[in-house]
């Protein structure tokens, strides 16, 4: 078994981009969900309110954050023109302090999405905890919904699509890692996993919500996929379960395409 598929997506719920290589920090993949959109009252927002963020592309180079997005002026703000100001947001039931990214990125955001908003980014001096039912050694998260890394194999998808009349494509999911090389569903099986010399753990399904069902190309929701994965996907308390949710035991590394993956249990 190998990775066949790294991403990124630097902004929580926005576009994201494919890597051949990436490192590893303390929240996961480096760069991953460090940036949120959130309301006037500081709650996050996602594609499930708001399903023409996953329209925002953002490009992030070594000086600067440029902001794309259809019908908009492509905007570039350099990082040191970002605010220090702290701000008090929601990522679901966790509270958390983060830094505003300044009035030029708020005002740009809420022209395109049509409501008062404000980016933010992760402020380091602040540590939320995951889950505390499933942390194993005080890990820590990013942005994310819950977890550093998420997991899918091709074969999980193949065996989906072969149940779809339309067949979709793994961004439905945002998996941080794709693997490819073993049966459909193998990864629910998985406990302990070797990627190149690095260890994880695969700690919990991940529940999958309506924003899979969001076409990436059109922004348009339907039924489909969590129709059908409900029909033999679906857990006794109701939820519906597509990928693992995975803690990163090293919180230095590096992860590239066609690394052996091994199961140690």
């Amino acid at each position: 078994m190998t990775v066949s598929e790294l991403n990124i997506y630097p902004i929580k719920s926005c576009k994201g981009f494919s890597v051949t290589s990436a490192e590893l920090d303390a929240y996961g993949l480096a760069g991953d969900r460090r940036m949120m959109v959130v309301d006037g009252e500081g709650a996050a927002l996602t594609q499930r309110d708001l399903h023409q963020m996953g329209f925002i592309e953002p490009i992030i180079t070594n000086k600067a954050l440029t902001l794309r997005a259809p019908g908009m002026k492509d905007l570039s703000v350099p990082f040191s023109d970002f605010s220090d100001k702290q701000i008090a947001v929601d990522v679901w039931d966790d509270s958390c302090i983060a830094l505003d990214c300044g009035n030029t990125v708020a005002e740009w955001l809420a022209d395109y999405l049509h409501t008062t908003c404000r980016l933010v980014r992760m402020d380091q001096n602040f540590q939320r905890q995951i889950d505390k039912n499933f942390s194993r050694r005080d890990e820590h998260v990013s942005f994310a919904d819950g977890f550093p890394l998420l997991l899918i194999s091709e074969s999980s998808l193949g065996d989906l699509n072969s149940k779809l009349d339309i067949p979709i494509t793994m961004n439905r999911f945002r998996p941080s890692m794709v693997v490819k090389g073993c049966d459909a569903f193998a990864e629910d099986t998985w406990n302990t996993i070797m990627i190149g010399e690095l260890l994880f753990e695969v700690v919990k399904p991940c529940a999958r919500c309506v924003v899979t069902t969001i076409d990436p190309k059109t922004g348009q929701s339907g039924l489909e996929p969590l129709k059908t994965l409900a029909t033999y996907r679906r857990t006794d308390d109701g939820k519906v379960m597509f990928g693992q949710n995975v803690i990163h035991v090293e919180k230095s590394g590096k992860l590239k395409l066609g690394d052996e993956i091994s199961v140690i249990k």
